[in-house]
């Protein structure tokens, strides 16, 4: 079934939410749709709506058709069909005609998602012989991009397209959506639009959810992760999957590491990029109050691939049971192997004062309190860890060679808690003053005197300060003792 009324309502809504300025040019679309006409019928009067896609590839480029009958590059695009349920549907069912690029090919962006970047307006004469009368046409420009890169299109056999063009954002035809691109920030490269939670007990199960056997979700009657989209009001993917475990399940974990990306199909076909993140949790899941599907419960690796799954899904538990052995199940076997996250800080000294910052009052750690610019180290080196940090959270350019591993704590925060490598680096020399580039985790960059840190403060930052001060290079905390060793 075509589009409704008010799937294109609540498109136009968030579109003029981000541009109040355009509710003028969007005066006559309104009140037809709520008066329950169908601009994407060919016999509106109100107004005609037609879709096209705006693909942008990682050279900051959009793709373009060259129609037969002028020769002239246009956007790929056309009529809403009975068969697109969504706007976005048509505009990949265009991209699919004219160019054979299918949608798994193509990602929506995290910058706008479902949204229009740009809604065309013109007016159109009538067109007696098919039944159309004069009014205006509302082409909705929806934006994709590249799963992987660069794409090779070729105009389908079918299509009236004779060739097709890259065009650079300042050679896009329309001043308006040309405007629109150079202002977006867009830049081609997929980034994950969704989150997920692996959950595991430590002891090799994981939490699995069981999803309703019904159209229009994603992969429906399938055991899957918790997890869902990004909100407008979600301040990072964290806050994302927090908020869906929250939501969903009830779930609050007190803490998410970021794992893995995951590429799955979405229900419209596209690719979409998925950051996964593990939580640990062992409590039972029949307490739990579950909003959405059937029910959750616990599973081994070995059970799980007796179950209906996607195979992304089934393969990133399988990986992660080989990478994360089980804690020890009984106090005494400390010589099992327990996976340690790395964390990595930058100690900055400036006239006797050291950098810190306070952390957000929402953050999931530590919240209102000081700490070091710091991070995980992922899929990359310690240092180029600290350097992409410094730069992403604070605006600081650091050379690594010019970095110095000055302590390194290892540190448990309780008792049966994941153990963790806190490795804190000098920077000798950097370029620029800190800025406040994540302020959903950071409010405020301060130098403070060695000898009066604030308070209150991350105890291994203050234990990793007052170590670097009496040279000494190692810090032990929580592990039953107190101590030290240099």
């Amino acid at each position: 079934m075509p589009p409704t009324r008010s799937h294109i309502r609540d498109v136009v809504a968030a579109y003029l939410e981000r541009h109040p300025a355009e509710h003028d040019a969007l005066r006559e679309l309104l009140p037809a749709l709520d008066a329950g006409a169908d601009p994407a019928g060919r016999s509106a009067a109100a107004g005609h709506i037609t879709c096209s896609a705006v693909v942008v590839d990682p050279r900051r480029r959009v793709l373009h058709v060259r129609h037969g009958a002028d020769g002239t590059l246009r956007l790929p695009g056309g009529r809403v069909e009975p068969d697109d349920r969504t706007l976005p549907d048509a505009a990949l069912r265009a991209v699919r005609q004219w160019v054979g690029i299918p949608p798994a090919a193509l990602c929506h962006t995290a910058e706008y998602r479902g949204v229009p970047l740009h809604i065309g307006v013109r007016a159109v004469g009538a067109g007696p012989a098919q039944g159309e009368p004069a009014r205006l046409h509302y082409d909705f420009r929806m934006v994709f991009q590249p799963a992987d890169g660069d794409i090779d299109p070729a105009p389908h056999a079918e299509g009236a397209a004779t060739g097709t063009g890259w065009l650079p954002f300042d050679e896009v035809g329309p001043p308006a959506l040309r405007a629109r691109l150079l202002e977006s920030g867009l830049d081609g490269r997929a980034r994950p639009v969704n989150a997920s939670a692996l959950i595991h007990d430590g002891a090799g199960r994981y939490l699995l959810h069981l999803r309703d056997d019904v159209p229009d979700i994603w992969e429906p009657g399938a055991w899957a992760l918790l997890g869902g989209g990004r909100e407008p009001q979600d301040a990072s993917l964290e806050d994302t999957v927090r908020r869906e475990l929250r939501e969903e399940a009830g779930l609050e974990p007190s803490a998410v590491e970021p794992y893995a990306v995951e590429r799955v199909i979405g229900t419209d076909g596209t690719t979409v990029p998925v950051q996964i993140f593990t939580a640990r949790w062992n409590g039972a899941p029949g307490a739990l109050t579950l909003t959405e599907g059937v029910m959750l419960a616990w599973h081994d690796p070995q059970t799980v691939p007796r179950l209906r799954m996607s195979p992304s899904t089934l393969d990133l538990i399988r990986r992660h049971a080989e990478d994360h052995c089980p804690e020890p199940a009984r106090a005494g076997a400390a010589n099992a192997a327990v996976p340690h996250i790395v964390g990595v800080h930058l100690y900055l000294e400036r006239d006797g004062e050291v950098l810190l910052g306070l952390r957000h009052p929402d953050s999931s750690y530590a919240a209102s309190t000081h700490h070091f610019l710091a991070g995980h180290c992922e899929q990359e080196s310690a240092v180029s860890c600290l350097v992409r940090e410094a730069r992403e959270e604070a605006g600081l350019v650091v050379d690594p060679a010019d970095v110095d591993l000055v302590h390194l704590v290892h540190v448990v925060d309780r008792p049966g808690a994941q153990p963790r490598m806190q490795l804190v680096f000098r920077a000798r020399r950097w370029l620029g003053e800190p800025q406040l580039l994540e302020p959903d985790r950071c409010v405020a960059w301060t130098w403070w005197p060695l000898d009066a840190l604030p308070d209150p403060i991350v105890p291994y930052t203050r234990a990793a300060v007052e170590g670097i001060r009496a040279g000494r290079p190692y810090t032990e905390l929580g592990w039953g003792r107190p101590g030290s060793a240099g």
